[in-house]
């Protein structure tokens, strides 16, 4: 069973999903989606289980909320990335602390810890999963073509599998830094990995 915090006093109702969605996401994030029931969050949170299945009917919607929300929180933080400066290797390097600053607050990647689980997920949970990350390869790819044609970034071959290499780099990154307890170990890998690409054509 997971080790909880002691139970907080009833929060107002109108924060109440929020406040479900908040401590949901760190128990998967710490924990894996597998691994926590709604007996956790509401003894967190001292709240009633119906009043969980009144916002989230089944753990399914629970964790289909989950990934939205994350995506939305990506796709925000990637558009302000691309609006505060037009250097891809900046970019880059702005887009590997957001992982960065996850790892610091000694979590993992949302959709990188259900991307473990995925065999499984629900089936709208996986469809969530792969567009999240449909979406940060997306927006890579776009980053590593004005690289490539302002000459900041070099890589032979075709834009299309790069992308997905950085993702799974930066997740396996995480991982082994989670493992060892030493967040240097990530920050060693994203020197590496993106430098290779910033060496001007």
């Amino acid at each position: 069973m997971v080790d909880l915090p002691p139970v907080r006093p009833p929060i107002p109702r109108a924060k109440t999903a929020d406040r479900i969605l908040d401590v949901a996401e760190r128990l998967v994030q710490v924990h894996g989606f597998n691994a926590f029931s709604y007996a956790d969050i509401a003894s967190e949170l001292g709240i009633r289980k119906p009043s969980l299945h009144h916002h989230f009917p089944t753990k399914a919607r629970l964790g289909r909320a989950l990934i939205a929300r994350y995506e939305d929180r990506f796709r925000e933080a990637l558009t302000a990335i691309s609006r505060s400066t037009d250097d891809a290797p900046t970019r880059l390097r702005v887009y590997a602390e957001l992982y960065g600053k996850v790892l610091r607050k000694k979590r993992m990647c949302l959709c990188g810890v259900l991307a473990a689980d995925f065999q499984t997920l629900p089936r709208p949970m996986r469809a969530g999963v792969l567009g999240f990350f449909a979406l940060n390869e997306q927006w890579l790819a776009g980053v590593l073509e004005e690289g490539r044609r302002s000459k900041t970034l070099r890589f032979d071959g075709p834009v299309a599998p790069i992308p997905a290499f950085l993702v799974s780099s930066l997740e396996g990154a995480m991982l082994l830094a989670r493992s060892h307890g030493d967040v240097s170990r990530f920050d060693a890998a994203v020197a590496r990995l993106l430098g290779d690409l910033a060496r001007a054509a």
